[in-house]
């Protein structure tokens, strides 16, 4: 019954058998490289992997790997999972003077809708608490930190400082509406004026009880950002000196408070005066190794190794007489630099453009980079040689660490999860950078393209079969002309009668 049915078959049948294979063969390659495009890897291998695998009874690596994991192995999946965590950009820009500037000059917007979104829960957790319904201007100022609309934001300061003089209503204003950083400076010191008052009062109070307490917190947090961004004015204004007191003091001032890393800006003003001794003092105590690392922390440490050797290092030298001992600390440096955040030298050496940076960044992350490069960019200009030492080192680092998803070298393996919230971060006109580069499986080329090729000869043998016979003749006989000379040879050496049998054979 099957011949039967074979033999019914006519030749339009295997015409479109032929052709329609091929058509759905570029459909899946076609698929398959827009899915990967947009999402970074392959829809087959992710269905196989997340859904028919544990059908047939699969066992996920990673699970096995985790239920033997050691307790060092669970630091550092917390650790992995921690290092995925955004970030407040402790360099981040001023909106009304910079970043609404560049969007009037270029029509583009240069913060994302995740990005504000992100910058609105931080004033919210910071500059409110629970007892500002107790007072009607920070009332105010509370709906006025969830509103999405700038001018309506802009309209509540202003309302609320008519009715009493309001730090956060300052604040706001400070960074949304003032066109310059010079009217910025100015209402960020009339909001120190009246958030000094506000911290001193609630801290005769704090501890009179909860409500207070958290009182008390809101406006040390309203304090220290009036003051740090007071020191961030007189940095851009070029009162660099100044910045770094303000820094200094403030760090003093308040000891505890880390997690608004005042030290990252301490060391970019530092290394703009090129005070390089007090740039390693600040390193000495924050780039510990209890302390989180940050882009910040290991490029500058790699700044300044290679500030000691950048001046006389040559390749061609140094690959005929080896590396020297400080050489060889400076390449390490730089070396552990990139393997906690890969994205930096492209920026540094101006593979890529930059952006502005984004309100929030992701510590290993393109968002990371983007804003350590667009700061400190000029400082590794200043050192001589410095950038042709990271030109000719950072690469390296991908050699060490074939498989940085698995294991790393000096930190923990690299975030899987960096290029999903970058994209979210930066803007739509900026290219990410991805790491590790991906790429479209094999297997899932190889596939396509070896069925679109015998669906294609297949079609081209059914229309053209005299030509295809001729093409087929010609290339079997170059294919096996080698094999024929052997076997030439080989006739020639063995006697007649054992060459019957192998060929009989």
């Amino acid at each position: 019954s099957v011949s039967m049915f074979l033999n019914t078959l006519t030749p339009k049948f295997y015409v479109a058998l032929t052709g329609t294979s091929s058509l759905i063969s570029g459909l899946i390659l076609i698929f398959e490289w827009w899915y990967f495009r947009k999402y970074g890897t392959s829809f087959i291998e992710q269905v196989s992997v997340s859904h028919l695998r544990p059908l047939l009874g699969g066992v996920d690596n990673n699970s096995s790997n985790n239920s033997n994991s050691s307790n060092g192995d669970s630091d550092s999946n917390r650790q992995s999972v921690s290092e995925c965590k955004v970030w407040r950009n402790p360099l981040n820009l001023f909106r009304g003077a910079e970043y609404n500037r560049y969007t009037w000059v270029t029509g583009r917007e240069p913060l994302t809708y995740y990005d504000m979104n992100l910058s609105a829960q931080d004033h919210q957790t910071f500059f409110t608490c629970d007892s500002d319904h107790m007072r009607p201007a920070d009332a105010i100022m509370q709906k006025a930190w969830r509103e999405r609309n700038p001018q309506a934001r802009i309209s509540a300061a202003h309302e609320a400082l008519e009715i009493n003089e309001c730090a956060t209503a300052y604040i706001l204003l400070a960074e949304e509406e003032a066109t310059t950083i010079a009217e910025a400076e100015k209402l960020f010191k009339q909001a120190l004026k009246a958030g000094d008052g506000c911290y001193r009062r609630s801290q005769q109070l704090q501890h009179h009880g909860s409500q207070y307490e958290a009182q008390h917190r809101r406006d040390t947090n309203v304090l220290v950002y009036i003051k740090r961004r007071l020191a961030m004015c007189a940095r851009r204004l070029g009162r660099t000196r100044e910045a770094v007191k303000m820094m200094r003091d403030l760090m003093k001032e308040f000891p505890l408070l880390s997690m608004f890393n005042i030290h990252e800006n301490l060391l970019e003003a530092l290394l703009e005066l090129q005070a390089y001794a007090d740039v390693q003092a600040v390193l000495a105590k924050y780039d510990d190794i209890s302390l989180p690392k940050s882009a910040t922390i290991c490029y500058t440490a790699a700044l300044l190794k290679a500030r000691a050797v950048s001046d006389k290092f040559s390749p061609e030298a140094a690959s005929r007489r080896g590396l020297s001992t400080a050489e060889m600390n400076a390449v390490e440096a730089i070396h552990r630099a990139v393997e906690f955040n890969p994205h930096v030298p492209k920026y540094l050496l101006e593979m890529k453009s930059l952006i502005l940076p984004p309100e929030h960044i992701l510590k290993r992350g393109d968002s990371e980079a983007i804003a350590y490069a667009f700061f400190h960019l000029a400082h590794w200009k200043r050192v001589e040689g410095a950038l042709n030492l990271l030109h000719c080192t950072w690469e390296g680092t991908f050699r060490m660490i074939p498989y940085p998803l698995e294991k790393g070298h000096l930190f923990y393996p690299y975030p899987i999860c960096t290029e999903t919230a970058d994209r979210e971060l930066l803007p739509s006109f900026h290219e990410v950078s991805v790491y590790p580069k991906k790429e479209l499986p094999f297997f899932i080329l190889f596939t396509a393209g070896l069925c679109s090729f015998t669906a294609m000869l297949a079609l081209l043998t059914h229309q053209f079969p005299e030509l295809m016979g001729v093409f087929a003749k010609a290339f079997l006989s170059t294919l096996f002309a080698p094999l024929n000379f052997v076997m030439e040879k080989v006739e020639s050496i063995l006697p007649s009668s054992l060459w019957h049998q192998l060929t009989r054979i």
